[in-house]
């Protein structure tokens, strides 16, 4: 260590000398011979060496950053790999394992379409919108949608001959993903709502994974009445249970669009009778099929209800009066045609930790 020698030769040439009875430190000039002159010899080398391996270590880290940057890309090169990147994972996104596809019928709502349009089409793991359109002799809003592109996700008009409820239950070609996310045209639901119901959906990938629960219950008469969770059970004395999961608001296999084509001839024929009812008819259609609770509810942060916005005034089946009624007499008919009564109870509710940002979101 040259500054250890440094120390130590400096301090060896130090004496001692008393002159008028104090003592006075002073500095011996070291000799070739002695000790300490061959250690300052020994520091003036070990700096001289430590000189030079600096000048040696500077050229090579310069050589090794110059052969670094010959082996990194041109920037244009370097800019388009970030795209060729962010291309891909759009792609991984958008794929039709990884994604979802929206389907919503809708009618005489052109203008709140269009705003629900807008609202979903930005989400990542949207692959498509299908829109099932149900307003005969209606234009279509294809042109004016494609005039304001371009858009993140396609968007596929299906114009119907017949006004039907159970249309939006098809099966189409452009149906590529198995994940639907089935949406009425008059329902908003944020995005993080959205995003964290299609995870819960990937976890119960049988089952409808959806925001809107209802419960068929069985009277003293053995007769079935359909509610929501203020329609208390007599034999259980409790009301937080349901039984079916509405597909106006949820996820659920592409499978059982097929399935529900292959459903017995009465079962349209009661839908279309009714022009209601398809809802309560894809629950049996899921519980039938799974032996389990045809649904699982997910509790929603912003969920909303655009029908007053809608310039036309048009109002949903559900504010007819006899529409309770109505899906009362399907529970029982269903039951009838089915033989059986195969929805079941559950109490599972999912819902995300803690209070999520954008609860209080009103843009």
């Amino acid at each position: 260590n040259c500054g250890h020698l440094r120390y130590n030769a400096t301090r060896k040439l130090r004496t001692v000398l008393r002159v008028d009875g104090r003592s006075h430190s002073m500095r011996k000039r070291p000799t070739a011979s002695s000790p300490c002159f061959e250690m300052r010899i020994c520091y003036r080398a070990c700096k001289m060496h430590r000189s030079k391996r600096i000048y040696l270590l500077v050229p090579i880290l310069l050589l090794v950053g110059a052969t670094l940057t010959a082996l990194l890309p041109a920037s244009e090169e370097r800019g388009a790999e970030v795209l060729r990147r962010g291309s891909l994972l759009r792609s991984r996104q958008g794929s039709p394992r990884d994604s979802f596809t929206i389907v919503m019928q809708t009618y005489n709502r052109t203008d709140i379409l269009l705003k629900l349009l807008n609202h979903y089409q930005a989400m990542p793991q949207l692959h498509k919108i299908i829109i099932v359109w149900n307003s005969l002799g209606e234009k279509v809003p294809r042109e004016l949608w494609e005039a304001l592109g371009p858009h993140p996700v396609p968007v596929v008009f299906k114009e119907q001959e017949v006004n039907l409820m159970r249309n939006r239950l098809q099966l189409f070609p452009e149906q590529e993903t198995e994940a639907v996310l089935m949406l009425d045209d008059d329902t908003l639901i944020s995005t993080p709502d959205i995003d964290f119901a299609f995870s819960v959906w990937k976890q119960f990938p049988d089952q409808i994974v959806g925001f809107v629960p209802r419960k068929h219950v069985t009277t003293p008469s053995g007769v079935y009445s359909y509610g929501s969770f203020e329609l208390q059970d007599p034999a259980a004395g409790q009301g937080d249970h349901y039984s079916m999961v509405l597909v106006g608001a949820a996820f659920f296999h592409k499978k059982y669009l097929q399935a529900f084509q292959n459903q017995p001839p009465e079962v349209h024929r009661l839908i279309d009778d009714t022009q209601n009812c398809d809802d309560i008819a894809v629950n049996f259609l899921v519980a039938q099929h799974t032996q389990k609770p045809a649904g699982v509810f997910v509790k929603p942060v912003d969920f909303r209800n655009l029908e007053k916005d809608a310039a036309s005034g048009y109002q949903g089946m559900w504010h007819r009066a006899h529409h309770l009624l109505q899906r009362s007499y399907c529970l029982n008919r269903l039951a009838q045609i089915y033989g059986q009564m195969p929805l079941r109870y559950t109490n599972i509710m999912i819902s995300q930790f803690g209070f999520p940002s954008y609860g209080n979101h009103r843009a």
